[in-house]
């Protein structure tokens, strides 16, 4: 009888409660015909994968994770008015700001006698630094140099919108470029606020824990490249746009995210990369094409036609923009003014202004006076490539494959292994996957009827404590978190200025993800999560301090 009980327990444990099958899957083929396929192996759709618990339980998180990002903003902002009240620029020239070369361009005058607070605006055109100086230039006259057209458009756009019409007012105030810069700072710290929501519903959807997903929303909160996200930079806009396009891609509307993803791309160029996640479910979709082999190829070419249309879609931002800035600077020049770019035979111009102006190329940042450079960005690259060898090592036959030859077993087993891998104890899973195998064994019934359940598959693993810990995370579903961070890491190591790494990788939700569950895990975990905060705050001091006063900081 004993044994009966267990055998019964193992059974919901691995395939949940059977009750009401029947009624879903007679509902769901009601509706088939308006819903996407499966996109996951194992006969795993999205649906099944995020039950509505999680979401219920998300809503007190979702209020206090709002007052973490509006507390952030507001003490990353109140650190650089410190700053720079009591340490002098290492460079005064934030201020000067020559006439726009267009003469259609209509540009106000602060320091005009209209202006009634001149000191405010002058205060504000002084916080506009490093890149800053691009994105207000361009907000205001448009793109006028050849390096102008390394910053993407959709936040020079935005500032000069919002300038134009929502603060407009202001101009008489402090001054039209005091105008521009606030733009800029409200549109970006309202930003980065949206985009920890959407990196909090993300991280439900895909950890299924509220608790570790608001951990790991308020770690976004207080990321490294934070003042990135309160300054006139692209960051914040970014990750929006990528959180909400990653959110609306778990929720299985690939065309909604792949608007988002192409805004993404018009704010930064590596936004292009997020293609990569559509390719990964097209991916997926042609191989349950191949497994079902039902009117195979002409499902495989609808599947390849659509997910080709919509990556076509995220790059068209980024390719306009490059036929702009030909038609702009090479067309209706003669062969002895055009420039070097113009005349090869695939003429990229953000490439050569990388290249160019900036020296940013393949093995070309390795040398020695650029060690403090590799030693800045060393802690951001460590976690990150913690986090991707950390994957490989619970999961290498998924990594490997793709997700293409993972088990549905293997994925609700495997991730149970999360809790014991971090807190150092002798794992019981091994013990557990054969008590498995043997009821798989005995039953090919149940198995034959698992590979058509559409629900995602809960272990129970005992914690530390004592008290038990449903873990439901599937490691198919993180896999193109992984492959975009190591893609990102690559190119950050070897192709671009390596202190950047720490603002460029600040907009993966992987990072969080594994950080926020190494500090919830006792232990050495524990230790581990202390050093993350400490180097977080480090850096949110030091960066305040140093990039608002116009000192190198990534």
């Amino acid at each position: 009888m004993v044994g009966e009980e267990k055998r019964h327990r193992m059974m919901q444990n691995l395939f949940g409660d059977q009750s009401g099958e029947e009624d879903e899957e007679e509902a769901e083929s009601e509706h088939e015909s308006n819903r996407q396929p499966d996109y996951f192996p194992g006969g795993m759709t999205l649906k099944s994968v995020t039950t509505t618990t999680p979401h219920r339980r998300s809503c007190p998180y979702t209020r206090r994770l709002l007052r973490y990002a509006v507390a952030s903003r507001l003490f990353v902002l109140t650190l650089i008015i410190i700053w720079r009240s009591l340490v002098s620029p290492y460079d005064t020239s934030a201020s000067i700001n020559p006439p726009c070369l267009t003469s259609s361009t209509n540009s106000s005058n602060p320091h005009g006698p209209s202006v009634l607070l001149p000191r405010v605006g002058s205060a504000i055109e002084n916080g506009i630094v490093w890149d800053s100086v691009y994105f207000i230039r361009i907000a205001e006259c448009g793109y006028e140099y050849e390096q102008t057209y390394a910053f993407l458009p959709l936040l020079p756009l935005c500032i000069s919108l919002l300038s134009k019409t929502v603060f407009a007012p202001l101009e008489p105030v402090v001054g039209y470029r005091a105008v521009l810069g606030l733009s800029g700072y409200i549109l970006n710290n309202l930003a980065f606020v949206f985009a920890s929501l959407y990196l909090f519903r993300l991280s439900v959807f895909v950890l299924k824990d509220p608790e570790l997903a608001f951990r790991a929303s308020v770690l976004f909160c207080f990321n490294p490249a934070s003042i990135f996200y309160s300054s006139i930079y692209s960051e914040s806009l970014y990750a929006f746009l990528s959180f909400g396009g990653m959110y609306h891609f778990m929720n299985g509307t690939d065309y909604f995210a792949t608007v988002w993803f192409a805004l993404s791309g018009c704010a930064r160029s590596n936004g292009v990369l997020n293609a990569g996640y559509i390719c990964y479910r097209r991916m997926q979709l042609v191989n349950k094409a191949f497994l079902s082999r039902k009117r195979t190829y002409w499902l495989t070419l609808k599947i390849l036609l659509a997910g080709a249309l919509c990556c076509l879609c995220i790059f068209a931002p980024f390719i306009s923009f490059q036929a702009f800035g030909y038609f702009n600077i090479c067309m209706g020049r003669s062969a002895a003014e055009m420039r070097p770019w113009c005349k090869a035979r695939l003429p990229l111009l953000y490439n050569y202004i990388q290249s160019h102006y900036w020296g940013v190329g393949f093995l070309r940042y390795f040398r020695v006076k650029q060690l403090p450079n590799f030693l800045l960005a060393s802690p951001i690259l460590s976690v990150a490539l913690c986090s991707i060898v950390y994957y490989v090592k619970l999961w290498p036959e998924v990594f490997l494959s793709l997700g293409l030859r993972a088990s549905s077993l293997q994925k609700g087993l495997v991730c149970s292994l999360l809790s014991k891998a971090t807190e150092g104890q002798p794992s019981t899973d091994g013990l557990l996957e054969n008590d498995s195998s043997n009821i798989l064994k005995d039953d090919r019934s149940i198995r034959l009827r698992k590979g058509a359940i559409k629900r995602e598959k809960k272990v129970i693993q005992p914690s530390e404590s004592g008290a038990h810990e449903r873990l439901q995370c599937d490691p198919v579903i993180i896999l193109p978190f992984v492959l975009h961070l190591s893609f990102m890491v690559a190119t950050a190591f070897f192709v671009m200025h390596v202190q950047v790494a720490t603002r460029f990788l600040s907009a993966s939700p992987l990072l969080y993800w594994f950080a926020s569950h190494i500090m919830r895990s006792p232990g050495i975990g524990r230790r581990w999560g202390y050093l993350i905060w400490a180097y977080c705050g480090a850096y949110i001091f030091l960066g305040s301090l140093l990039f608002s006063n116009f000192y190198p900081f990534t």
